[in-house]
């Protein structure tokens, strides 16, 4: 164990950002859980990760609904059963590449695993609204080095990334939309999609739910059943 608590975020950190959400603790027993360990609590000034255990409870009690909860950046920190039955198992990814400015915008296995998706509001306003996030991002978080670096790969290999950059504005950013998701057993499914801003917390809760009765509800319904109910949580 350290003597003292680190001076910037360590990597011997990382255990105790599962172990935090899975004990479902609060942001005070979270920081208590970092200094027990010797390490500082994350700093403000970078992308928190924590999922409060009143939203874990929320996310998990709402089985029947594909939800994923998204840091500041992006970055894919808790989600469900129903979302790995309708994007696919975020556990075959590495934990580095579950980021969706990754998915749309790099060449790695994020990229890779993305089903086609077709956004109402067209693919080039949805990718604006997530760089605009991104920038939104970075000017709060000026001490993320992880972001940093997500931006500059990304400035640096997707010329649509960089374009996006260079006029986005961090004012237009990525809210309520209707996609429809290319699924390999189901065909496509038209779905609203709603993001849910946590408060207190700088996360994202990202919900996908079809009409009463239609045939996209019904497609719902049968990954459900194919993939079972439980709660999956990233390690």
């Amino acid at each position: 164990m350290l003597s003292k608590p680190a001076a910037v975020p360590d990597p011997s950190a990382r255990p105790s950002v599962p172990l935090a959400r899975a004990l479902q603790l609060t942001s005070a027993e979270r920081d208590q859980l970092y200094r027990g360990a010797g390490l500082l609590p994350p700093r403000d000034g970078t992308v928190g990760t924590h999922v409060p255990a009143g939203i874990q409870r929320l996310a998990a009690r709402l089985g029947d609904v594909p939800i994923g909860v998204f840091a500041a950046d992006w970055t894919l920190v808790w989600w469900n059963t129903a979302w790995s039955a309708l994007h696919g198992d975020p556990t075959m990814v590495p934990a580095a590449e579950r980021n969706l400015a990754r998915a749309l915008f790099g060449n790695g296995l994020a990229h890779a695993s993305m089903l086609p998706v077709h956004s109402e509001r067209g693919q080039d306003a949805f990718e604006a609204s997530i760089v605009a996030d991104l920038k939104d991002a970075a000017s709060r978080c000026p001490g993320d080095a992880q972001l940093d670096r997500l931006v500059t790969e990304l400035r640096e290999t997707s010329g649509t990334f960089a374009r996006h950059w260079a006029t986005q504005t961090a004012a237009v950013q990525h809210t309520t939309d209707r996609k429809t998701i290319r699924h390999p057993e189901t065909g496509d499914i038209l779905l609203d999609c709603d993001v849910l801003v946590v408060p207190g917390a700088d996360l994202r809760m990202v919900t996908y739910t079809a009409a009463t009765g239609s045939s996209d509800a019904g497609k719902l319904d049968l990954l459900r059943v194919t993939r079972g109910r439980t709660t999956t949580t990233p390690s």
